[in-house]
């Protein structure tokens, strides 16, 4: 056994060390894409900007519950995005007093040309897998996402 796998000798913290292991890899190696495409942003703004992408306009705290930050984080990281013109806050349609989140033409540029580093990093780390492993890890991580949600 060498000196890498005794990191993932305790049973009861494998799960969670591995999983912690292969999040902190795809977040080095998304940054390490966008610093290579001359984009200025961190991973958790790039989520944002691809939450935005995938779903549409939403409220600051959907879109922070979306992404796992406080508010105010999430204010820091939207004042930013909004500094370098990416999204804008807009007036929500049914409510005066709330703001909606939505990506601006700029942001919808950087996003397009974001998709494929984002494709690159998640298809090199599925690279050892065949399309059978992959659809059974998915599946495998559903349902652990599943049970941790749903406790009873």
């Amino acid at each position: 056994m060498n000196t890498e796998s005794l990191a993932f000798a305790t049973p009861k913290e494998s799960l969670g060390i591995l999983l912690g292991l292969v999040r902190a890899e795809i977040v080095r190696a998304m940054e390490a894409e966008l610093a290579a495409q001359n984009v200025n942003l961190r991973f958790t703004q790039f989520l944002i900007l691809k939450r935005l992408a995938r779903l549409g306009p939403m409220s600051a705290s959907e879109l922070a519950r979306s992404v796992e930050l406080d508010g105010g984080a999430m204010t820091r990281q939207l004042d930013q995005l909004e500094h370098k013109g990416y999204l804008r806050r807009c007036p929500h349609e049914q409510d005066r007093r709330a703001l909606r989140i939505e990506l601006t033409d700029a942001g919808q540029a950087v996003w397009r040309q974001l998709t494929d580093c984002n494709e690159r990093v998640l298809n090199a780390a599925q690279r050892p897998l065949n399309e059978a492993e992959q659809a059974q890890l998915h599946d495998y991580l559903e349902r652990v996402l599943h049970a941790l949600r749903n406790k009873h």
